[in-house]
Order: structure tokens, then sequence, then C-alpha cells
């Protein structure tokens, strides 16, 4: 997604490696990769089943096509072409679904954005659902070859998703234990303690992620005053998130302010994942407070995850671009490429990390490798 914000300071494919993992189940979440879901394992009913059954892997066919297209100007420095390219393959592939969708966190309003602007309806199926999107997280990262770019989207039922403002906003995103045990109002020193004691660790021991940037300078320099690390990113918190909600990562918490759309995909991923984000909308000047009222968005209220992603039936999915910690980018060979995605239902409680092989040429032959 190309930011609009400037703030002040500032095909073939072969589905390899399933993991399942309950979004209630902490212990779950935390233990290690399973391979299978087991036939038997609940479902909340039988419509979230059919929703959540029919589209999660059609949705992770979705972020591949994206990030196949974007990964072709991976590199070259021209990040519009990396956008330009992820989202006229993202909106083709999500015309291409059994949806009747509406885009409710886009490239930007309809004046802004030529294609999955907000608003703008995609498909013409069975399914009604409303659609976040971000058809290339981080296109400057991409642009210039660096880690963690990605395409992500997230399909809910109609009003599972909050529509958020184009504007920051205040987080924190922690794992599962300490879901439902910080409050973004408290002190940052009260927050880290209370995540340390969740994890049985020492508050020196956790590592802290945060957007490096000029307003950012106080935050950081709190957290480190309390022994806890910090992990500095340029660009890219929808993935630091979720790194947030998987075990092994090596990151405790998300802190600081970020977009708001990207907000809203992130609660989307703690909903299937276990974990919390807690937000705070940002109003820089009065015409945002205006905006605020319209969109019937409070300035002050904290917002949990069921706020900004009330749905019952999420499905979350995001490939990588470029490498990261979580997922691997695109790699490319003669006549194809391979791509790794991460693909989520809430109800179904089904996380799963794909490796695909796609033959984008008819006399491509490659030979399967780990």
């Amino acid at each position: 997604m190309t930011s609009k914000r400037q703030p002040s300071d500032k095909a073939s494919s072969s589905d390899s490696t399933e993991q399942a993992a309950s979004a209630q189940d902490t212990a779950a979440q935390h233990a290690a990769p399973q391979t299978s879901t087991p036939r038997s394992a609940p479902v909340r009913n039988k419509t979230v089943q059919s929703f959540e059954h029919a589209l999660v892997l059609e949705t992770a066919r979705v972020t591949e096509g994206a990030a196949l297209a974007a990964s072709k100007f991976m590199g070259l420095g021209d990040k519009n072409a990396v956008d330009g390219a992820g989202t006229e393959a993202m909106r083709e592939l999500l015309n291409s679904l059994d949806i009747t969708g509406t885009v409710v966190i886009g490239e930007g309003e309809m004046d802004e954005a030529p294609m999955l602007y907000i608003g703008e309806k995609v498909g013409s199926g069975q399914y009604e659902v409303d659609i976040a999107v971000d058809p290339v997280e981080g296109t400057e990262v991409t642009a210039k070859g660096l880690p963690n770019g990605l395409a992500v989207i997230a399909l809910s039922e109609r009003g599972g998703l909050m529509h958020a403002p184009d504007c920051y906003m205040e987080k924190l995103i922690v794992p599962p234990p300490a879901a439902g045990r910080v409050n973004l109002a408290w002190p940052v020193e009260a927050n880290l303690n209370v995540l340390a004691q969740s994890l049985n660790r020492d508050v020196d021991d956790l590592m802290i992620t945060i957007l490096d940037r000029e307003r950012h300078a106080e935050l950081i320099q709190r957290v480190r005053a309390t022994g806890a690390r910090v992990k500095l990113i340029g660009d890219g918190d929808v993935i630091a998130g979720i790194a947030v909600g998987v075990r092994g990562s090596g990151v405790h918490a998300l802190m600081g302010s970020g977009g708001a759309p990207e907000g809203v995909l992130s609660a989307a991923a703690c909903k299937c994942l276990g974990a919390e984000i807690q937000g705070r909308f940002i109003a820089e000047d009065d015409a945002m407070r205006e905006r605020f009222k319209t969109m019937g968005v409070e300035e002050n209220r904290i917002y949990k995850t069921s706020d900004l992603a009330p749905g019952k039936q999420i499905v979350f999915s995001a490939t990588g671009i470029t490498y990261g910690e979580i997922l691997d980018g695109v790699r490319r060979f003669a006549g194809g490429a391979r791509t790794h995605t991460l693909v989520m239902g809430y109800a179904t409680r089904v996380v799963r990390f794909i490796d695909s092989i796609h033959l984008e040429d008819d006399k491509a032959r490659v030979t399967i490798r780990v």
C-alpha cells in the first residue's frame, strides 16, 4: 500500500506445510507446529464452516498472485511499480472469487486510488464479505529489496472489519499469554512488567518492536530504561504484529504509532492467533476530528481486537514478497517461482503455512527440494 499519510515528524501450488492452532488455546498457539488439523476439530456453526472452508485457500491464492506480480519489480527502486503490479493482480484475483465483496480498508479513497479503493465492489458470488487489503505492505522496502515486504488481505462477513480512517493509531500488540492483562492507558513500564510476568521471564529478557521514527524517541528511551531491548523496524508493522503472536519469533510486543488501516489488518491476524491488539486513533488536526465524527470513531477510546475485527468469520492471508523472519520472500527460478504464505481461519481454528511452487512457463521444469 502506498502511504498517503505525511507525518509531521516524520499456476501450480503445493501445500507442503500445514500448521493447526486454536485461536482460543494459548498453549496450542505457543506449542510446536502441528502437521494437520484433526477432521473433528470444532467449528462454531455450519455457516461459518462453509464461509471459511470455501474461501481460506482461495484467499491464499489472492495474496500469492499479488506477491508474484510485485516481486517482478523487487529491487528495481520503483515503489509505484511495485504497488501497481501487486494491486492490479490482487484486484483481478478477488474478482474471480465466489464473493460479493466491499473494500473497507484499501488503497485510499475513490478519488485517490485507481483500484481497490475504499467502497469498491469486487466479485459477484454468493458470499457477502467485507475486505481489508494491503496489496504490498512495504512498497519502499520491496523496491529496495529489503526484508518484510508482503501482500496481505483479510475477509469477514459484513460488518466484521472496522472501517478505519486513514490516520495514525497508537498501538500495543501482545502475545496470547498477555491478552487481557495489559492496558494501552497504562505507563509503558507497567505494561512491560505485566508482559514479563505473563511470559514467565524478566523484563530484560523482552524484545519490543517499534517503528524507527523520530516521534518514538521518548518511547524507545523508556523501554530501554526498563532493561527491555528494542527492535527498530523501518516499515511493515502488520508482519511485525503477526510475529508477536508467533512463538519463536524472538519478539514479545509491538508498541508505538502506525497506520490505522494496518491496525485493522493486524487485528484480524491477532484474532486468529489469539494475540491482542489495543489501539487509539490519533487526530492530527480538526479536519481529521471531523472525519472521526462522520465515521463514528472516538478519539480517546481504546479499541481492542474485538472492536477492530468484530467478525465471527475471518480469513487472513499474507504472502512474503521479500525475505522476513516469519515468511520467506518470493524466490524465482527459470520459468517459475516459489512462495511462502500464512493463511488463517478464525472460526475454523486453523493456521496454515503454505509453501507453493508456481510454474509460470509451460515448458518450465523444476526439481522440488526443501
